[in-house]
């Protein structure tokens, strides 16, 4: 193991966490935005709207993501549709996850027991302030373990933002590996920055759990 090698790389490897971590929380914040509205949709039983976020939610859950970038990114300019890779990698992610949020999302608010939503409304509460105030929350809070899950496989998926031109984590530690032939040190690198982006948010989604998990069904 070359030390001073790693040492020579850490640098790039920051820079590439920066902008790794960017993109893939931009995901998250669009992937969260898209899952809540196609779950609402759903759970309201819109009927061409539903239709229509139904077939959105089976396309993306059955494609891989570096299928959906290269359409993306190199599709779409054909028809005069042109995105950095900055934006390309931040709308598959949320298009990606968004798909899988409204899933985990839709299980919540269906876990809802029909009897808050009557009681709720004999107290005079309106169909809209019983689904923000009641259901949503509770739904919400019930989803938390698989919107962690989704979160932490979504930002795993930046892996192959490298296909797009971005300079992340993965296409970092290719390069390298490419240009110094050091492949026991880049890889060692990439895994323990992985490690960094990701441990936190397992760590804090378990946190985030228990302490749910305490507030509605106590000690």
């Amino acid at each position: 193991m070359d030390f001073e090698a790693i040492r020579s790389y850490l640098p790039l490897y920051w820079d590439a966490l920066g902008l790794t971590v960017r993109i893939g929380w931009q995901g998250v914040a669009l992937a969260l935005a898209l899952g809540v509205l196609c779950a609402v949709t759903l759970h309201l039983r819109l009927p061409v709207l539903r239709r229509l976020v139904a077939g959105y939610i089976e396309l993306f859950r059955n494609t891989p993501l570096l299928v959906q970038l290269f359409f993306l990114y190199f599709a779409l300019p054909k028809i005069g549709l042109r995105m950095s890779p900055a934006v390309c990698g931040v709308l598959g992610l949320g298009l990606l996850c968004g798909a899988y949020m409204a899933e985990t999302i839709r299980s919540g608010l269906e876990s809802i027991p029909p009897i808050q939503t009557e009681s709720a409304q004999s107290l005079g509460m309106t169909r809209m302030q019983v689904f923000c105030h009641v259901i949503l929350p509770q739904a919400v809070s019930r989803s938390v373990p698989g919107l962690v899950a989704n979160v932490i496989f979504l930002l795993k998926e930046t892996s192959v933002f490298s296909t797009v031109s971005l300079m992340d984590l993965m296409f970092t530690a290719k390069d390298l590996i490419g240009m110094y032939a050091k492949t026991m040190e880049c890889l060692t690198l990439l895994v323990v920055f992985y490690l960094i982006m990701l441990l936190p948010v397992s760590v804090l989604g378990s946190l985030l759990e228990r302490r749910l998990r305490h507030a509605e069904f106590g000690p």
